[in-house]
C-alpha cells in the first residue's frame, strides 16, 4: 500500500440511496506526482473503481504548453482535457462546443 487513498472519505462519496441500485456515480480524482498532474474519471462498483478517462499534464506538450506541468494552470489544463475525453466518450463532445 501507498496510502495515497483516504477510504472512509472515499466511502462517503461512493455511498448512494439504496433506490438508485447500480446508477454510476462519476468523480473526478487529482493527484499532483513530483514532476506532473494526474487526472482521472472514475466511478465505483463492487468489483472495484472503473476508469472512463484519464489525462496527464505530460501530455500537454502536444498542445503547446512546453514545461510547468505541476502547476495550477497545468491542473486546469489537465481537467479541460480529461473532460473533453470524457465528453468525446459518450458523445456528447459536438453538443458542447469548447471556445
Amino acid at each position: 500500500r501507498e496510502g495515497k487513498t483516504d477510504y472512509r472519505a472515499r466511502g462517503k462519496m461512493v455511498r448512494q440511496e439504496k433506490s438508485k441500485f447500480n446508477t454510476r456515480k462519476y468523480r473526478l480524482i487529482v493527484r499532483f506526482t513530483n514532476r506532473r498532474c494526474i487526472c482521472q474519471i472514475a466511478y465505483a462498483t463492487i468489483r472495484g473503481d472503473m476508469m472512463v478517462a484519464q489525462a496527464s499534464s505530460s501530455e500537454l506538450e502536444k498542445y503547446g504548453v512546453p514545461c510547468g506541468h505541476k502547476n495550477y494552470a497545468a491542473a486546469y489544463c489537465t481537467g479541460l482535457l480529461v473532460a473533453r475525453r470524457v465528453l468525446k466518450k459518450f458523445g456528447l463532445d459536438e453538443k458542447f462546443k469548447g471556445k
